[in-house]
């Protein structure tokens, strides 16, 4: 730990004594629960160094841990002074445990706006199995030491038309209105930002990796929106864009709002899973009915209209070619030598970086080179980045924001001449990318009930993955976005024509290399037939880019198989040589090339 990070963690704990506190949680979110953080709301790394995407770390006196997910274990030990801030598995040994095991009759102290209800019930269990109590805090004890915080993101919000929307935010308030009413409440709080951002028709620059304002919202039944939100980020336009029926306030009229709403014993829904602890206790002290429900707006926003799905294809085939010119680049310049992992990454965002739709990445580009590409969320940095040499598989995962569509593609590559091992884990992948991909299934059907498809190949050689299969994504919003998913997980939201979800089975030998396939799908109505009795479903696959032929064992595929690959590499060649120059329009063509059938 460095004498910073100490200095740090002292001044914490003094913060704490003068609060009269005995422990403080120190979480990984924001106000709004999301997957990305701004700056200003990175505590957990400020305080402990841990830069990764899911932990917590609980602050005591005299002790102090850090709790990550299995992704983490490595890389919380080489960021985290481990003496201070002792590492645990979230999922394994959670904090509720290590609090019941140590806080005693002791106060734990924690930001109600950094919690959900959830969270809060389960801390409070704990505290209470401990024999202590649970304590919301006025103000973050961590905010008061951290001198040099950053301000608040404050990016212009900016109007989405239809022309990329493919409907009026007014239709849309008027639908997610009409199932407020029929659930019989008052009144939705909106915390997500992209759910504003879908409902409202804006998007903005607040989050690095997806174009959203930060921002909260109330719906009502009769479709008009108090809009609370940072007013230096709405303009004339914008409000002439909002119209009449939304109403722009400051960010801290919404505990005025809550509370109009409890006083007039109005009934009032949040997301659990996904709302301030804040707003849930302000709404009941006030006097509202809580009516506990998903977010409204997560279902009709996954089901994508057919305006978004055209601009998601477009998206796509402008995305695809960037990618080919990178992957046609590649050898050659890996032959050369002095490419890294990061060097790489620059070089396809470079690429993206031409083409004037592109706003920025859809989320940190996933560059593992060789036993790298084994970590499934690995990030390459500068000071540890690895050479790409001849002999290695190399996994790239990268996506974009373009405005009128979000992307997100894996492709693993022979760096060489790959073994026999990686060649055969490489087409089973392969085999379940293509069964996923052709799959057929009837209406009422869940992501978890088809993701055996996906698996079946690497299980058949008694080999799996440790990740979901698929998980959905926005257009032109989130990379990661619900209620949908495919996984072995227990999900009962059932596939819907519209719905957006990755296809990425993958296999990672660790300390050996990694591989992935994934392809964005969506899904859609299949062909009729005679003597169907449900509505029959497909996938469309969108992504467009050429599938490593280097590393496929066509002795283990069947003909379907085969023939599903080369008709998909003829689509990819068709689409994407037109705009690419004639040097990896010479490299496209040969790497699409037909792969004889099975015998």
């Amino acid at each position: 730990m460095s004498d910073q990070h100490s200095e740090r963690l002292a001044a914490l704990r003094a913060e704490l004594v003068r609060q009269k506190l005995d422990a403080f949680l120190v979480p990984l979110q924001d106000e709004h629960q999301g997957e990305w953080i701004p700056p200003h709301a990175q505590r957990l790394a400020w305080l402990t160094g841990f830069t990764g995407s899911a932990g917590i770390a609980v602050v005591m006196a005299d002790q102090a841990a850090i709790f990550v997910d299995g992704r983490y274990t490595l890389q919380v030990r080489q960021q985290v002074d481990v003496a201070a801030f002792v590492p645990h598995h979230l999922m394994n040994d959670p904090p509720t445990k290590w609090l019941t095991a140590h806080l005693g009759k002791g106060r734990l102290g924690y930001d109600p706006w950094l919690h959900t209800p959830t969270d809060v019930e389960r801390y409070e269990k704990a505290c209470t199995d401990a024999g202590g109590s649970l304590v919301a805090c006025e103000a973050n004890p961590l905010d008061a030491v951290w001198p040099d915080r950053p301000a608040p993101p404050n990016q212009p919000a900016v109007a989405y038309g239809t022309a990329f929307a493919g409907e009026t935010s007014a239709s849309k308030r008027q639908r997610v209105a009409r199932a407020l009413s029929d659930a019989k409440v008052d009144a939705v709080v909106l915390t997500a930002p992209d759910s504003i951002a879908w409902l409202l028709n804006i998007r903005g620059a607040d989050l690095e990796y997806t174009p959203v304002t930060l921002s909260f919202a109330l719906l009502h039944t009769d479709g008009r929106v108090d809009w609370f939100v940072d007013l230096d980020k709405v303009d004339d336009d914008l409000r002439g864009h909002l119209g009449n029926e939304v109403i722009v306030m400051p960010l801290d009229e919404l505990g005025p709002a809550l509370s109009f709403l409890g006083a007039h014993n109005r009934r009032v829904q949040i997301d659990p899973s996904s709302t301030a602890s804040w707003i849930d206790t302000t709404l009941r002290t006030a006097g509202a009915e809580v009516s506990r429900a998903p977010n409204p707006c997560a279902l009709p926003k996954a089901c994508k209209n057919e305006v978004e799905i055209a601009g998601m294809r477009a998206a796509h085939v402008r995305d695809g070619a960037a990618l080919t010119r990178f992957l046609a680049w590649l050898p050659a310049a890996v032959a050369q030598g002095g490419v890294t992992e990061v060097t790489a990454a620059d070089r396809l965002e470079a690429f993206r970086r031409e083409d004037a739709m592109l706003t920025g990445l859809s989320f940190p580009t996933i560059a593992g080179a060789g036993p790298n590409g084994a970590i499934v969320h690995y990030r390459a940095m500068p000071e540890t980045a690895r050479p790409l040499a001849e002999g290695a598989l190399f996994l790239v995962d990268s996506g974009a924001q373009y405005k009128d569509g979000t992307t997100d593609v894996t492709r693993t590559v022979a760096l060489g001449d790959p073994s026999a091992e990686q060649r055969d884990r490489f087409t089973r992948v392969l085999k379940g990318h293509i069964a996923l991909a052709t799959a057929v299934f009837v209406e009422g059907t869940s992501g978890s009930q088809v993701d055996i498809l996906a698996r079946a190949p690497l299980w058949h050689a008694g080999l799996d993955f440790d990740h979901g299969t698929g998980h959905g994504v926005g257009a032109y919003l989130n990379v990661h976005e619900g209620p949908h998913r495919i996984s072995k997980m227990p999900n009962r939201q059932a596939l819907q024509p519209g719905m957006i979800v990755s296809n990425e089975p993958g296999y990672y030998k660790e300390d050996g290399y990694g591989i992935r396939i994934e392809n964005l799908v969506v899904v859609r109505e299949a062909v009729t037939i005679d003597g169907q009795e449900r509505k029959r479903l497909e996938f469309e696959t969108l992504t467009l880019a050429p599938i490593d032929r280097a590393l496929i064992e066509s002795s283990i595929m069947t003909a379907i198989e085969l023939a599903w690959l080369n008709a998909y590499h003829a689509r990819v060649c068709e689409t994407l040589l037109p705009l690419v120059d004639d040097a990896t329009g010479t490299w496209l063509t040969a790497a699409t090339a037909p792969i004889g059938t099975a015998q």
